[in-house]
């Protein structure tokens, strides 16, 4: 079932959801947030966007072009319901296609920022698989892995562009392999925990296309109160 809720704590701006969808969760806009944009960002790739969350929260911090690409028909069809709602079709063009296709036929070095909340986990023998061929898309690597993902970027981006993903702390070493593979250089990285004493359960983590050595590691950003209420760093991202 299809509903419009309010951004949280983005005064005006609405989301297209289902409630049968892999709807958007605090990773969304804890990417959004963690993204480097600056004045000479001008063309922005989001792959994977879902229902164009963070392309929508980045059009308040940037005003760059967004290319939103989603393969799933019902996601794009929430995503271009949301970006119509919020009067945004100017700044963010979602497309309905296979980024791998979209690779093949896209000019090189095209954009200065690449975004990805790409799937999370492998396919294997001992993958625990959602019957909903829906969510076995966005939560696993049926169409889309890491060395992809990269391989993709390397071809995309204009030199010393950056690409930013959010994923699982436990594949940090296969993230840092598969971005010095492909020629993209790890320069920020932050770990995201749940609550204080708990280990981290989110990575943010931004590479830049034949970027110089060297990386920062951002202070830790912890996302819940003991009471189970968004922490005050959080709730800035959210005003």
């Amino acid at each position: 079932m299809e509903v419009i809720n309010y951004l949280l704590g983005y005064k005006d701006i609405k989301i297209f959801q289902d409630t049968e969808c892999f709807n958007f969760s605090l990773d969304s806009v804890l990417l959004a947030n963690f993204v480097t944009l600056n004045k000479s960002t001008k063309q922005i790739l989001d792959i994977g966007t879902g229902n164009a969350v963070i392309p929508i929260i980045m059009s308040t911090k940037t005003k760059a072009k967004i290319d939103a690409i989603e393969i799933q028909e019902k996601s794009y069809i929430l995503g271009k319901k949301s970006i119509e709602l919020n009067n945004l079709e100017d700044q963010i063009s979602i497309i309905n296609v296979d980024v791998n296709d979209y690779y093949n036929n896209c000019d090189t070095e095209k954009y200065d920022v690449i975004v990805c909340n790409p799937p999370f986990f492998k396919i294997n023998e001992q993958s625990n698989i959602n019957d909903s061929e829906f969510k076995q898309i966005a939560r696993h690597e049926i169409k889309l892995n890491l060395d992809q993902l990269f391989n993709i970027s390397k071809k995309l981006l204009k030199n010393n562009g950056t690409i930013s993903i959010v994923h699982r702390p436990e594949r940090l070493v296969e993230i840092l392999e598969a971005m010095k593979k492909y020629n993209i250089e790890p320069k920020k990285i932050q770990f995201v925990y749940p609550k204080k004493d708990k280990e981290a359960n989110i990575l943010l983590i931004e590479g830049r296309k034949n970027g110089n050595s060297g990386v920062k590691i951002l202070n830790p950003l912890i996302t819940h109160c003991e009471d189970g209420s968004y922490t005050e760093e959080i709730q800035n991202y959210f005003s």
